[in-house]
């Protein structure tokens, strides 16, 4: 009775000892299970893309932010699938868009701060509306006008409303003197957007750009040209409308011939516009520089 208790006792025994073997030593898994489910899987072992690839779709998103995971698989294999032979799907680019979330905003901010390439002089203008209070309390709206190449502020008027052939009206008289640009850039403002303005425009062959909605960047030139010239208006003592305008006109001038610009090396917009450059020791760069030292004294003399 003893002996067959200690025989069950060890058939026992060693049960327990391969079960928890068996235990401890997984089961080798097959190349076609799941790694999780041990069953069939149905999505093939593809080889990771090049950088390239990513940071060409991290510069999409950067350029077109409004753009959905489509758009940008689309895009990106329009360019690419024959010309190096590499195609994308939907859910790789959303994968990737989504880790490099900090990497697109990084390089949207680049492309906001980036110095802008140079154009030639007339091909493209911006037009903005500014709006200046005088001392009694009333606003008075006026349209600025820049070309985009010499930064030369081609008009800043008051206007006496805020139509489209009012607007119409001082832009053909800007355009008398210095010609017709081939692109006129404005936001996307009501009196900008309007068919009278669009069909006038279309009349002279002039092509209307309209930034994006929540972008000023992307009409930059112009809205760099309100901030100096509402600090130029500070030295002015405005009461009245006819007082406005001659402080328009006189800010006008130290703008286009007195005030060096960064963008333009030092050089002011009107003698861009010239195409003078005052660093070159010739006579007509020597003129320039004596008119505009003279201009200079004359505007920061006393009374």
């Amino acid at each position: 009775m003893l002996l067959q208790g200690l025989r069950w006792f060890v058939r026992w025994c060693s049960g327990l000892w391969h079960w928890l073997r068996r235990r401890r030593q997984p089961r080798p898994r097959t190349s076609w299970s799941s790694p999780r489910t041990g069953g069939p899987t149905d999505r093939p072992h593809a080889p990771p893309k090049p950088r390239w690839v990513r940071d060409e779709i991290v510069r999409l998103k950067a350029l077109m932010p409004h753009a959905g995971c489509r758009t940008i698989m689309h895009t990106f294999n329009r360019r690419f699938a024959v010309r190096r032979q590499m195609t994308v799907g939907k859910t790789y680019v959303a994968d990737t868009m989504r880790r490099q979330q900090y990497t697109i905003l990084y390089l949207r901010r680049k492309l906001k701060h980036r110095v802008p390439r140079p154009v030639p002089r007339n091909l493209i203008w911006g037009m903005d509306l500014l709006t200046k209070t005088d001392t009694p309390g009333r606003p008075h709206l006026a349209l600025a006008i820049i070309d985009h190449a010499s930064r030369a502020c081609l008009c800043v008027q008051r206007l006496t409303d805020k139509s489209s052939w009012t607007i119409w009206h001082h832009f053909v008289t800007a355009c008398r003197p210095y010609g017709c640009p081939s692109m006129l850039r404005t936001n996307n403002e009501a009196v900008f957007t309007s068919r009278a303005l669009r069909f006038a425009l279309h009349l002279l062959g002039i092509r209307l750009q309209h930034s994006e909605p929540g972008c000023p960047w992307k009409n930059g030139r112009v809205e760099r040209l309100i901030g100096p010239i509402k600090r130029l208006l500070r030295h002015h003592t405005i009461n009245d409308a006819t007082s406005l305008d001659r402080a328009l006109v006189h800010t006008r001038a130290v703008y286009n011939h007195l005030r060096p610009h960064q963008h333009l090396h030092g050089r002011t917009p009107a003698e861009v516009w010239a195409g003078v450059d005052v660093f070159m020791s010739t006579r007509k760069s020597r003129r320039w520089l004596r008119r505009w030292e003279r201009s200079v004294g004359a505007s920061h003399s006393p009374g």
